[in-house]
């Protein structure tokens, strides 16, 4: 079907009904509508561009209105008539465009308080580097629901380019050794089906973070198991965050700064999110096997295992091409 002479697109779509009190049900749905970037359409209706991120991110959102005692229908739909894709679009755009400006804003404040070398003492500079990543992370997220390409997008890039540089020689926030040390023996949770980022993640864990790790994988509808570590599971302890996959996370909370692990984390990116932001040569061959992996074999617990031997191999090649 066309619309206006060009093919339709496809909508997701959100259809809620939440009970009258308590009033804070209101309040979380829309504190999450708004983490996901959806656009709200006559107040009950919540709207995504149709892709499998976004369609698993309805079905956990729906999951937990049902819980709450609401009611909720996720459905896929294409726009026939009154309101048209590019409508729809600009709204997306709007929204975005929004939040890209109060984070410029937010930049150029940052910038007029950022002190000159060799002013401030250590603790007050570790506070605003700690600041600094924040707003990356924060820009990360908008960048994660910028569907479209909004508008402001370049300028936003460009604030957060100008504080990147200031003061580089600035001392590090300093990372505790016993990071991980509340994460070691621990069962780690995560959805069922495993595929690209849960494998990779899951091997992350078992080699950095926790050699002891024991992996359960939860099915749509089951409860998650008390006292587990949750990842790649939506409102996990470790999870997507803006347009980073869970095993960039990982590296994040943890502090590992292995330059063979970014670069895993380049290639997991890419293939998690279909958005080819690093576009490296290996993330193909990677895509290809892991691909291979999960088509053959249908246990998770295998599927972590046949995965972590070609990660192995992987990151031992990574590691060599970087030395030469």
């Amino acid at each position: 079907m066309t619309q206006g002479g060009e093919l339709q697109r496809g909508w997701l779509m959100l259809i809620t009904a939440l009970p009258s009190k308590p009033d804070y049900l209101r309040v979380k749905l829309r504190r999450r509508v708004q983490r996901l970037g959806a656009v709200g359409l006559k107040g009950a209706v919540y709207v995504l561009p149709e892709n499998p991120d976004a369609l698993e991110s309805f079905h956990w959102l729906r999951r937990e209105i049902l819980a709450d005692g609401g009611e909720a229908t996720v459905c896929l739909a294409q726009l026939m008539d009154g309101m048209s894709d590019a409508d729809l679009v600009a709204l997306f755009n709007h929204d975005r465009d929004a939040e890209y400006r109060a984070f410029v804003t937010a930049c150029q404040e940052f910038e007029t308080g950022w002190p000159p070398v060799g002013a401030g003492d250590d603790a007050a500079r570790a506070a605003l580097i700690a600041e600094r990543a924040r707003l990356r992370r924060r820009l990360e997220e908008i960048l994660g629901r910028d569907y479209f390409t909004a508008a402001h997008r370049e300028d936003a890039m460009q604030a957060i380019e100008r504080i990147e540089v200031l003061d580089i020689a600035a001392p590090k926030v300093a990372h505790s050794s016993d990071a991980s040390s509340a994460y070691r023996g621990r069962t780690w949770a995560t959805r069922a089906g495993v595929k690209v980022d849960r494998i990779a993640s899951a091997w992350l864990i078992l080699r950095r973070i926790d050699p002891a790790a024991r992996f359960i994988f939860v099915s749509q509808g089951d409860a998650v198991p008390e006292g587990s570590v949750q990842f790649d599971m939506f409102d996990g302890e470790f999870t997507h965050d803006g347009n980073r996959c869970t095993f960039e996370v990982l590296l994040d909370r943890f502090a590992i700064a292995e330059p063979a692990l970014a670069a895993l984390g380049q290639m997991v990116h890419d293939i998690d999110l279909h958005d080819d932001a690093f576009g490296r040569p290996e993330t193909a061959g990677l895509a290809s096997m892991i691909n291979g992996i999960v088509s053959r074999i249908t246990s998770d617990d295998e599927r972590l295992i046949e995965g972590a031997r070609l990660l192995d191999v992987l990151e031992k090649g990574v590691e060599a091409t970087s030395k030469k």
